[in-house]
């Protein structure tokens, strides 16, 4: 519908509540002349009268009461819509969508919680994949990002955290295959690497300049599965300082290479940012990252 026929249909339905040109046209913020040329317009798209035009007004035809009957239906309707936007700009309610690399799962899931004890009616949709989600096109509503930063111009790009890893082994493989003391000895070790598919993670590039392609075991994209089979004693691997568990032995905690450190930001749309939702999602993980860098 083209936006002057709805304007010619609100005017006509105007008139056939009030009954009384003059009456729409000041209820309108109209000329007199301009309700008249509404009408007109309206009446000659539809090829039939709408009023019976008479001394005292204008009084609906059977027709100009069908066209009241479905414009007050159409209006009703719009104004329920409209509620219902202003409504959810108040109200923490609906669907969010957040993605993140698996390796952050851990971090991120317990966030994922906190916010939906504080907001129950919230259903969330987590996406756990090495794949870069388009905030744009609707595909997640907040994003986790490691790496560079961020340059898409829709997006709002906030820095989190430096994500640090350090290279763990089971006490079951050191027992096993024994300790590696230096850099060096690593090639002598059996490794699991994380995220099959994003070797281009800068520790995944550091320890595969370093030990042979086949020193390593195990590649998966699930980060569950890779801290089991570290855990599980099947090779060392890099595990994040802020996850690791006591039963891990962390090798080198005196080495600091940059490609040990990823940054983290934290990312959303334009459109959605201030979205009372995405701001009390986004708010509750700044928080929870001050305790990931701690």
């Amino acid at each position: 519908m083209r936006l002057n026929l709805w304007t010619e249909i609100r005017t006509a339905s105007l008139v056939a509540q009030l009954g009384r040109v003059s009456a729409a046209a000041q209820a309108l913020g109209m000329h007199h002349s301009t309700v008249i040329r509404h009408i007109d317009a309206l009446e000659e798209r539809l090829h039939t009268k709408l009023f019976q035009r008479h001394a005292r007004g204008y009084t609906p035809t059977e027709a100009g009461q069908e066209l009241l009957r479905t414009s007050n239906l159409v209006i009703d309707q719009l104004t329920q819509m409209l509620d219902r936007i202003e409504t959810s700009r108040e109200e923490v309610a609906g669907q969010l969508i957040v993605t993140a690399i698996p390796i952050m799962s851990p971090l991120v899931l317990p966030v994922i919680k906190t916010f939906q004890d504080k907001f129950p009616s919230v259903q969330v949709l987590y996406h756990s994949d090495v794949r870069t989600f388009h905030l744009a096109y609707g595909e997640a509503h907040v994003a986790f990002r490691a790496g560079t930063e961020p340059t898409h111009p829709d997006n709002v790009v906030v820095p989190l955290m430096d994500f640090r890893v350090g290279l763990f082994a089971s006490r079951e493989y050191i027992r096993k295959h024994g300790r590696p003391r230096t850099v060096a000895d690593l090639a002598k070790h059996r490794f699991v690497v994380f995220e099959v598919d994003d070797d281009r993670a800068p520790f995944h590039l550091w320890l595969l300049e370093r030990v042979p392609e086949q020193n390593v075991v195990l590649r998966t994209a699930q980060s569950s599965s890779g801290w089991s089979a570290v855990n599980n004693g099947m090779g060392i691997g890099f595990l994040p300082l802020a996850l690791a568990s006591d039963d891990m032995v962390e090798l080198f905690p005196d080495e600091h290479p940059p490609e040990w450190e990823v940054k983290i930001w934290l990312v959303t749309h334009v459109d959605l940012h201030r979205s009372l939702k995405v701001r009390s999602f986004t708010k509750i993980v700044q928080e929870a990252a001050r305790g990931w860098v701690r």
